[in-house]
């Protein structure tokens, strides 16, 4: 009987030692599963903030203006450089009718021309601005609309030449006048067109000349002077993008 007790422990003891063996070459599960996971996945780094950083090109400009006043019509260009998505500085330059305010245009009944009875001088402006142009509301409109404010200042050449003469002909007559000028405004660009710009401009624009050009001849023969060249603009633009 004791010798059978026996025998039966030696084999249990055998079967337990081979299997403590095994166990210590068996890898753990957790472990087995994380060295099969051998790839290293490599991401782009971002921003402490989340945000990932975007970039915009600045856009300059460039084109024609075509200016509508009380004293007639004109002709310009303009340069555009973009500082920021708001901000722009400007250079234009343009050449403009003006009229004396107390000018009453005649015809002649015979020949069909008109005239101006007592008119001296005819004006031609130059205004040669720098300035600066804002952007309103470009988080809360779309870009088919963008409305701004601009200002300006700059010398301005006020032309004149005798009105007796014909318009070409009186130009060798004439005689250029120097100021100080400028101007503010409203207006909006329209479209959403990359490579063309397109708006209009409400300006109103400062010429004063303290002492005057000769500009009209009253009913009693006294010589009257103009001495305030500026007023209301409406500015049509056209240009383009680069």
């Amino acid at each position: 009987m004791k010798r059978h007790a026996t025998i039966v422990l030696i084999v249990a003891g055998v079967i337990l030692t081979q299997r403590a063996i095994g166990q210590q070459h068996e890898a753990p599960p957790i472990l087995a599963m994380r060295s099969a996971d051998t790839s290293i996945v490599f991401e782009p780094p971002q921003s402490r903030s989340g945000v990932k950083p975007q970039s915009s090109a600045l856009i300059d400009a460039w084109g024609a203006d075509l200016l509508i006043s009380g004293g007639g019509f004109g002709l310009g260009g303009f340069y555009r450089h973009q500082y920021s998505n708001d901000l722009y500085g400007t250079f234009s330059v343009a050449i403009s009718d003006a009229k004396d305010d107390k000018e009453v245009e005649q015809m002649d009944y015979w020949t069909g021309e008109t005239f101006t009875p007592g008119k001296v001088n005819r004006f031609l402006l130059i205004p040669i601005h720098v300035g600066i142009q804002y952007r309103l509301f470009s988080d809360d409109i779309i870009d088919n609309f963008r409305p701004y404010v601009n200002a300006g200042i700059g010398p301005t050449i006020v032309f004149a030449s005798p009105y007796d003469r014909e318009f070409f002909n009186s130009l060798g007559y004439g005689q250029a006048h120097y100021t100080a000028g400028g101007y503010v405004g409203i207006g909006a660009f329209f479209g959403s067109d990359k490579k063309s710009l397109s708006g209009v401009n409400l300006r109103y624009y400062f010429i004063p000349f303290s002492s005057g050009i000769p500009s009209m001849v009253d009913g009693a023969g006294n010589l009257n002077k103009k001495s305030d060249f500026g007023g209301f603009f409406i500015t049509l633009n056209f240009g383009s993008l680069f």
